[in-house]
């Protein structure tokens, strides 16, 4: 298998991973402070990261040359984390992952201005497609509602993260002194610890941890383990074969992802026009893949 195809299965599964997240990230999303929730989430993925890397291609003093380098990646991150959580306390499931599909069109404007990366026209094209579709879902295949800007306050707040995630992607080609992905995935999710602490540190002092259902700590588990120990390494890994738009590309599949995921937990699927939107996503993603 080619470098480009193993980047393009790490995003496959990259997609089916973040989508988990929405799904139990709005179970629990009331139930702890975001920044609080996403510092133990940190605290745990930057464990699992740092024993994986030491066992395998190990923590050379080389990868810790200009560590500010993490700490800018880890504020574009854990900011995208929080507002993820703190959108989905009001946001639905299939909801906010529409609003993540908007990444792609940012995350290749970024591409552009930090790496000169060019998008063609069929590329542009697709990204529309997907815009179109994940606006579609957002304003849950409302007409008055698209024409009155009748989107929710979480899917505002969570918009804000994605635009930090667009930027994210662009930069970890940027910023990588050829660290391994795993051992770069290690460096960024420690700095995310360091950031999450500070921004959460009052609410942490405060919880009641054995009071906490346990639902909270079943996700903040699959958080750290699936979907942020496991996706970092698998999102630095596509980053480096990969064009930055076409990394971001795979958010196409994630409402599709959450269907499955809202299935699966019993919470239905949404109205048949509302897949329209989902359809024309997977339609821009099929296009990405042919460019």
């Amino acid at each position: 298998m080619s470098q480009i195809m193993r980047g393009h299965l790490a995003m496959l599964l990259f997609s089916a991973l973040v989508a988990g997240s929405f799904s139990l990230g709005s179970l629990v999303a009331n139930e702890m402070a975001p920044a609080a929730l996403n510092a133990v989430r940190f605290a745990i993925a930057a464990a699992t990261l740092g024993l994986a890397a030491k066992v395998t291609v190990g923590l050379p003093r080389g990868m810790w040359q200009a560590p500010w380098r993490y700490g800018a990646l880890a504020v574009v991150f854990a900011t995208y984390f929080i507002l993820m959580f703190e959108g989905l306390k009001t946001a639905p499931p299939v909801s906010a992952a529409a609003v993540f599909t908007l990444t792609p069109i940012m995350s290749g404007l970024a591409g552009y201005i930090l790496l000169r990366q060019i998008t063609t026209r069929h590329m542009a094209l697709a990204l529309l497609i997907g815009a179109i579709g994940a606006l579609w879902v957002i304003f849950r295949a409302d007409l008055s509602a698209l024409l009155g800007f009748g989107v929710g306050k979480g899917e505002v707040i969570y918009f804000v993260g994605c635009a930090a995630h667009a930027i994210y992607t662009p930069l970890v080609k940027k910023l990588n002194r050829g660290e391994t992905a795993l051992q770069f995935s290690f460096g960024v999710t420690l700095a995310c610890f360091f950031v999450a602490l500070i921004w959460g540190w009052g609410d942490l002092v405060t919880i009641d941890w054995g009071a906490l259902p346990s639902i909270v700590w079943v996700t903040i588990l699959y958080v750290a383990l699936a979907a942020s120990a496991a996706t970092f390494v698998l999102l630095q890994f596509a980053a480096l074969r990969l064009p930055a738009a076409k990394v971001m590309a795979y958010t196409y599949l994630v409402p599709s992802w959450v269907l499955v995921w809202e299935v699966a937990l019993g919470n239905g699927v949404p109205p048949v026009l509302v897949l329209g939107g989902v359809a024309l996503t997977i339609v821009a993603l099929l296009m990405l893949l042919r460019d």
